[in-house]
């Protein structure tokens, strides 16, 4: 499993993001405060404050690949 935070400037951003992660299999959850959401799911997503940096928790013992695809991400 790997965490990190990450932070979107532009609905572009969220949109890009959402195509990445939704290109593996396994399970990623976004979490800003006590609200966790699908990281897959753009409604889930819009439905977080995105002024603030959102923690990425990625659900598989190999994330490498997908951790590197989502470094513009990253804060």
């Amino acid at each position: 499993m790997c965490k990190f935070q990450v932070q979107f400037k532009s609905i572009n951003d969220v949109k890009d993001f959402v195509r990445i992660v939704n290109e593996f299999p396994c399970d990623v959850d976004l979490a800003s405060g006590r609200y966790v959401v699908d990281a897959k799911s753009i409604m889930g997503i819009f439905s977080l404050d995105l002024a603030k940096p959102i923690d990425v928790e990625i659900h598989s013992p190999d994330c490498g690949n997908l951790e590197d695809r989502l470094k513009p991400y990253r804060i």
